[in-house]
């Protein structure tokens, strides 16, 4: 036989016998293997943060990271381990790649930190919200991360025991890997606690522990029982009548992850707002912090009373918002939703989503353009003219398609970013991407407003208000969502604008150049509750002068 076909011979026999082969370990060996493979592999942006600074080429660095991967492998196999049977063993560690896979794909690309308000933010997320995170380079990640992995896992032949030799043994390796990791803490205990201590996001990086820990309190936190009767707030809420009066109509726009830093009316280098440049009537507030840095927490917290340092997701769920005060004040109050729901706040009042049947002309795939929105209001004010409140709730800035949010006509900065794995683009062409969809929303603003001008028996204004900002790849990190301790500025300010009618100004005995010149001072998402109070008039025990912003600029009776 010649040469070359005794090498192919051999290959193929190799090649039979390495796919007829299957790995025999115990229970116990195959949790290790994994523990191991995720500490090492799906970890890199902890490892990257928790060895920033430290030198290389020094033997104590080494020694610094081998004891931390020892801690991290031993707790990581002690909680694993002690849910892992001969039967339940390969389920739960595909469960487990499948998590890791995925949240080392978002933290590695995007630097996503996975807390509890990342967590609700996940299970809150709608189909056409997945649809878009479902990008080529996860795909290729899940390949590599999760399907190789796990065909490797089910490859793996258990070894079967006795109910004795499988206690003895899973109690010696118990004991083992709880040795070694106290041996590990008492070597490196310090250098480890200060560590942790002095970044506390860190914690948020260590998969899977990380998604685990936060499921559980975000899954928590959603058992509440579905007859409960919130507890009411301002239910004292009235507006004193004043005859010859017009009926009221304020619009709420919530804006959608649009920062401050790129609105055109703060100073930004591109004019992505000139419309509303246009308008000097227009008052713009350029410093401005957000409750939150998802629309989990924001949503929520900027229409609840306590505001953001009392805030918290079970006084949301359990207590009447913004609107249900001004329903009991007697104000029609609707929501109007192109998002992914209220998180919810609109419960109590009436509550339409834009629906893509209705306007065919302006959505796609499930997805509608915020146009659809002025339309809606449009639709909503054809009604007899009474005290009301409109919000409108923007899909806005919503990434990682910010190509998707505006028509063709917006592509004003180019070349534009137009796919959703942002890896695949440029900082710069995803930076105008995200700059055309604001340029669309100062469009939408500017219709919202010809709207209200239009509606000459109503006294009119508006308010619009981001929910949070928006990270484009400053210091590595991208979309939204950073524990707000930690978070950069780029995801905690926002940009708010309000609008009067020169009726609404006069009727409410507002000094709008007074409130050009309060613009120019800090606020937050805490002035939004009191200062709607304070711009309809409605009277309450709730209500707090000094989180009103136009308190200071009302005129006396």
């Amino acid at each position: 036989m010649p040469p070359e076909n005794i090498a192919y011979s051999k290959m193929v026999k190799a090649a039979n016998k390495l796919s007829h082969y299957r790995p025999v370990l115990n229970t116990e060996q195959l949790v290790l293997w994994i523990v191991v493979i995720l500490s090492v592999f799906y970890n890199i942006p902890f490892w990257q943060q928790a060895l920033e600074g430290y030198d290389l080429f020094v033997i104590h660095t080494w020694l610094t990271f081998a004891n931390m991967l020892l801690v991290m492998i031993c707790l990581n196999f002690l909680v694993f381990a002690s849910f892992s049977f001969r039967i339940t063993v390969k389920p739960l560690l595909t469960l487990l790649l499948l998590i890791a896979a995925f949240v080392s794909y978002f933290t590695t690309y995007y630097g996503t930190y996975f807390d509890t308000s990342m967590l609700d933010n996940v299970l809150q997320t709608d189909t056409n919200e997945a649809k878009e995170l479902l990008t080529t380079g996860l795909l290729i990640h899940l390949a590599f991360f999760f399907l190789l992995p796990t065909l490797v896992v089910w490859r793996v032949r258990l070894i079967p025991l006795t109910w004795k030799k499988a206690i003895l043994l899973r109690s010696s390796y118990l004991i083992a890997s709880f040795a070694i990791l106290l041996l590990a803490v008492f070597l490196s205990y310090q250098e480890i606690s200060s560590l942790m201590r002095n970044n506390k996001q860190l914690r948020y990086l260590v998969t899977p522990g990380n998604y685990i820990v936060s499921m559980v309190q975000a899954l928590s936190s959603q058992h509440i029982n579905a007859n409960m009767v919130r507890s009411p707030v301002g239910e004292d809420a009235y507006i004193p009548s004043s005859e010859g009066d017009k009926p009221i109509l304020l619009v709420i726009v919530v804006g959608e992850t649009v920062r401050a830093a790129n609105w055109g009316l703060n100073g930004y280098e591109r004019q992505t707002t000139p419309k509303l440049a246009q308008r000097p009537d227009v008052i713009n507030f350029a410093d401005v912090s957000s409750c939150g840095t998802s629309t989990a927490v924001s949503l929520p917290c900027m229409f609840s009373l306590p505001g953001r340092a009392e805030y918290s997701k079970s006084y949301a769920q359990q207590h009447e918002s913004l609107l249900d005060v001004l329903a009991h004040a007697g104000l029609e109050v609707t929501w109007l939703d192109n998002q992914s729901g209220c998180k919810g706040v609109c419960e109590g009042v009436t509550t339409k989503a834009v629906s893509p049947e209705e306007y065919a002309s302006l959505c796609q795939d499930g997805r509608c353009l915020d146009e659809a929105l002025v339309q809606a209001l449009s639709t909503q004010l054809s009604s007899t003219p009474a005290d009301q409140v409109v919000v409108l709730h923007q899909l806005g800035n919503h990434g990682p398609s910010y190509y998707q949010r505006y028509p063709t006509a917006y592509e004003h900065f180019v070349p534009a970013c137009e796919n959703a794995d942002l890896a695949k683009c440029t900082r710069e062409a995803i930076t105008n991407s995200y700059d055309n969809a604001i340029l669309y929303t100062d469009n939408v603003l500017d219709q919202v407003i010809d709207t209200l001008e239009r509606e000459h028996d109503y006294a009119t204004a508006m308010v619009y208000l981001s929910d949070h900002g928006e990270s484009l790849g400053e210091k590595g990190l991208y979309l939204h969502g950073i524990p707000y301790a930690i978070a950069p500025n780029e995801q905690t300010h926002v940009p708010m604008i309000w609008w009067l009618s020169t009726s609404f100004s006069q009727q409410q005995r507002l000094d709008t150049e007074c409130l050009h010149r309060r613009a120019n001072q800090a606020a937050s998402h805490d002035n939004l509750f009191h200062s709607v109070l304070g711009l309809l008039g409605v009277v309450t025990d709730v209500y707090q002068q000094e989180a009103d912003i136009s308190q200071a600029c009302r005129f006396a009776k």
